[in-house]
């Protein structure tokens, strides 16, 4: 379907496309504490969150969360409708009628829109009911249910199928992440101007849960503890920015070159037992400023939803777990060869994951990760789906990732390595032979072209300490996409970048 953010992405520079997500990550900043990224430094002890909070923050209130979500979406239609003129917003009778008896359809719209911008809408369900004291399983169905009502009443155009997956399953990875990072900023004891500039804060990572604060008056209640129902917990960013360099089949001489800023947030200790979703997660997103590229080029989520000691002493720690996993990467078209170099979309992923560490060295410190995903729902590149707004075909299939840091010399300098690897299907492909020019695309429902594809990501990492929380970070990152097609000679894509940057480790 072509949402009412297909309009946003038309409408607005790339910086406010992303804007919602960038501004998330920056206001984290000022209010972290300690960290397990590689060379952590600790700030403030975590503290446990005081039991009065907690029993505030679980009451349930159904129908007050069930009408934030129906009112966000009436809120939304009007102003796609009204103030936009979006054609897909023209409804009545007819149109819902005709949605229900037809199903549910795979769209064309951009892999931005569909795996980024979906999801953060279904974050804004997730949050409506996670202000309102339901659990995280018990918010993913107000996150289905706002997704479901929106794609069958909202829209004169056929429910989509790729929506209704990415939309609440991704909104799940960035509600609970937004809702946390919010949580750690709030204040409720603080009064005048630090007041305010917590409660923005917390609205602007996590607007509906600022709605809901406004609405019950506790955006300005005074109270005796804090109102956070995660306490202090340990949280850890990093800061990177420098030069970029992306090279496309190994042509070095073309390379392009621009600017490009990295942000790490760990959230939790990850050898830490967790009983709840979401205790550990770590987020990772690249803005870059680069001629012909997108403003925001990757974001990887994880986050545990539940783990289990396997060994402890004081040799080793190693733990498994279940994590679900969000991950986006994106170029655009270069161009001089009219190719774009790879683009990968995974809003809907859960796996096994297992954690090691290595016990405390004098000289050396040593951590691993591996995970094996399902992959519900992805998205990758395709070189003949060419189709309305979208270059991709949808897929499923299996990822497997794996990586590890050895910090040296009580942090003076580190290397880090990760790989990850993705195997997808498309199997709903259109007839051979089709002209894609001239099909209709509201009907059209199909993934793409039937496909097998394999996507590879490896990124080696080394900082160097210049001085107290300053370091100098030199990377690089291969991709490699081949493909192979039932229809078409199989197709093998390279590209790579490197960096050179200052990181700064708060």
């Amino acid at each position: 379907m072509r949402l009412r953010l297909q309009n946003y992405m038309k409408r607005h520079t790339p910086a406010e496309r992303f804007l919602p997500g960038i501004v998330a990550l920056l206001t984290l900043l000022p209010f972290i504490a300690a960290a397990q990224i590689p060379m952590h430094h600790s700030v403030i002890e975590p503290q446990l969150p005081d039991s009065a909070d907690v029993a505030e923050g679980e009451k349930k209130h159904f129908w007050r969360a069930t009408a934030e979500v129906m009112g966000f979406n009436v809120a939304l239609w009007g102003f796609d409708r009204f103030i936009q003129h979006g054609d897909f917003s023209y409804i009545n009778f007819r149109t819902v009628e005709e949605n229900l008896s037809h199903g549910y359809n795979w769209d064309n719209d951009k892999l931005g829109t569909n795996t980024f911008l979906h999801p953060y809408t279904g974050n804004l369900y997730f949050n409506a009911a996670r202000a309102n004291g339901f659990n995280f399983w018990q918010s993913e169905v107000f996150s289905m249910f706002g997704s479901a009502m929106w794609e069958t009443f909202m829209e004169c155009e056929y429910p989509s199928t790729n929506d209704v997956i990415a939309t609440p399953i991704g909104g799940a990875v960035i509600g609970e992440t937004l809702f946390r990072s919010s949580d750690a900023v709030l204040d409720d004891r603080t009064t005048g101007w630090e007041r305010f500039g917590r409660e923005a804060a917390a609205f602007v990572i996590s607007p509906m849960r600022g709605i809901n604060r406004i609405i019950t008056g506790q955006a300005w209640r005074v109270r005796s503890t804090t109102g956070r129902l995660f306490g202090r917990p340990n949280v850890a960013v990093r800061i990177s920015a420098g030069v970029k360099a992306l090279e496309f089949q190994g042509r070095i001489g073309d390379t392009h070159v621009g600017f490009a800023s990295q942000i790490d947030v760990e959230y939790g200790d990850r050898f830490e037992e967790s009983s709840k979703p979401y205790d550990y997660f770590t987020v990772k997103a690249e803005l870059q400023a680069m001629r012909e590229q997108p403003l925001l080029s990757e974001i990887e989520i994880k986050g545990r939803l539940l783990d289990r000691e396997i060994m402890k002493s004081s040799k080793a720690f190693a733990s498994v777990g279940l994590y679900q996993h969000f991950d986006f990467y994106d170029s655009d078209t270069i161009k001089k060869y009219d190719k774009v170099p790879y683009k990968l979309g995974i809003p809907a992923c859960v796996g096994v994951g297992v954690l090691y560490r290595d016990g405390d060295r004098r000289r050396c410190v040593f951590d691993a990760y591996a995970h094996a995903n399902v992959v519900i729902l992805g998205s990758i590149l395709s070189d003949h789906y060419q189709t309305d707004e979208r270059n991709y075909n949808w897929a499923s299939g299996f990822s497997l990732k794996g990586g590890f840091n050895i910090v040296v010399d009580k942090n003076r300098f580190a290397f880090t390595l990760n790989h990850s690897y993705y195997r997808l299907f498309s199997w709903v492909g259109y007839r051979y032979g089709t002209d894609l020019n001239k099909v209709n695309f509201r009907t059209l429902n199909v993934m793409g072209d039937h496909s097998a594809a394999s996507f590879n990501v490896t990124e080696a990492r080394l900082d160097f300490k210049l001085m107290r929380r300053l370091y100098a970070t030199v990377s690089a990152t291969s991709y490699i996409r081949s493909t192979r097609y039932r229809d078409y000679p199989s197709v093998l894509s390279s590209s790579g970048s490197l960096r050179a940057m200052l990181t700064y480790k708060l």
